[in-house]
């Protein structure tokens, strides 16, 4: 009884609509917010008790959380193959084991990035308490995935190529090249050693390029909002739209109107 107990409050939490399971939702976002900073503050240093204390520490919370969310999925299974499950898991061993992993390795604990805005429920959470955000999500959205793709990639730069290749000596040598590679300005004072470094810069700009086309879309494309119709499925709508365009079905959007 009390673990059926235990679970529903959980579950409400993560995924209720309630005031209490919103404020839970953003309190996630923000532990995310400073765990992310830190793991790119302390990375490139040398692991001092007081940084592995608190890796520990961050790991435990985050082994709780991951295990929490593991426990009312209805669909285990699923979740275990979800790219962000795989970077929860990386994350958690590099923090839970961190005395056996070696500085470059820690650096994947940025991986933890890759849950901003895509869990919780937090873009649910958004659309429905912030105007704002429901009229410029495409290019929040785009933003956050931009911000996201670049610490990813000086992640994966700074861990292959820390302490194997003299230009990279540091966090920001690797930031450095990530956007100027990503950016196609290529002032070529850095460059990647090896057939590996330089797929990993290939790789870097066709995505890079791919991610700025989507930003600018976001950007010049007229303005419009997410709203399911309930008849054809049409997730896009004019902000004062009443009927659905493709299929003619009555729709209720819950904005304001055009200001």
């Amino acid at each position: 009884m009390a673990e059926a107990r235990l679970k529903k409050i959980l579950r409400d939490l993560y995924t209720g609509r309630s005031q209490r399971a919103t404020n839970f939702r953003y309190g996630l976002l923000a532990f995310d917010l400073a765990t992310i900073a830190f793991f790119v503050v302390t990375a490139p240093e040398f692991p001092t008790p007081f940084i592995l204390t608190v890796d520990f520490i961050l790991g435990l919370i985050i082994l709780a959380d991951f295990l929490a969310r593991l426990w009312i999925a209805p669909a285990r299974l699923r979740m275990l193959r979800q790219l962000y499950t795989v970077a929860d898991v990386l994350v958690i061993l590099t923090l839970l084991l961190a005395p056996f992993f070696s500085t470059s390795f820690a650096f994947l604990r940025v991986l933890r990035a890759m849950r901003l805005l895509h869990s919780y429920h937090v873009l649910r959470d958004l659309r429905e308490e912030t105007d704002f955000f429901r009229r410029n999500e495409e290019v929040i959205v785009a933003c956050v995935n931009l911000f996201v793709f670049i610490f990813l990639a000086t992640a994966l730069v700074f861990t292959l190529q820390y302490r194997r290749n003299p230009d990279i000596e540091s966090y920001v040598d690797a930031l450095y090249f990530t956007v100027t590679t990503l950016t196609t300005t290529g002032f070529g004072d850095i460059t990647m050693t090896g057939s590996g470094g330089r797929l990993l810069a290939v790789g870097i700009m066709v995505i890079g390029v791919a991610l700025f086309f989507r930003l600018a879309q976001a950007v010049v494309r007229p303005t419009k909002v997410r709203h399911a119709c309930p008849t054809c499925g049409l997730d896009r709508h004019e902000p004062d739209a009443v009927h659905c365009k493709h299929c003619g079905e009555t729709i209720r959007i819950p904005t304001h109107g055009v200001e």
